[in-house]
């Protein structure tokens, strides 16, 4: 099925913006965690969760802002919005965003293999789907890592 390039930037853009949300969703649920933690851990929390995804969020809203105003759209404003806090503690927390973090790669990934950012021709949005999908990739076991040693 092939679409008209408008519809596919626009489409584009959406996928962008939905996975950035949940991006940002990950971000507070992190943010619920770290003030639930002792000193120590939440400072392994913030090196080796919360950084990477914060790049990977501002590395997503830029892709996106960079890309509508190629393409003359809208951008649109993120703000990580604080989900309600699970029951379970930081375990839960830490789940929650990985849920969120993986259903972001998952649209990113669907994107990529639609092959819509290769067919509208946009080198910089591929380049930015890259990016952020790359700086996700090892979320999950520096998580499994840290979640081995709460409550330790």
């Amino acid at each position: 099925m092939t679409y008209a390039t408008a519809d596919a930037r626009h489409l584009m853009l959406t996928s962008i913006a939905d996975a950035t949300e949940q991006l940002g969703a990950a971000l507070a649920s992190l943010g619920e965690a770290y003030e639930q933690l002792d000193e120590g851990t939440a400072e392994q929390l913030e090196a080796e969760l919360f950084r990477p995804l914060q790049l990977a969020y501002g590395r997503a809203q830029r892709a996106h802002n960079d890309f509508a105003g190629r393409c003359g759209l809208q951008s649109r404003a993120f703000q990580m919005h604080p989900q309600s806090a699970p029951a379970g503690g930081p375990k839960a927390l830490l789940a929650a965003a990985l849920e969120a973090v993986d259903r972001a790669d998952r649209g990113l990934a669907e994107l990529q293999d639609s092959l819509l950012p290769v067919e509208v021709g946009d080198a910089e949005l591929r380049a930015g789907i890259s990016e952020v999908r790359e700086l996700l990739g090892g979320l999950h076991a520096r998580a499994r890592a840290l979640v081995r040693t709460l409550g330790r």
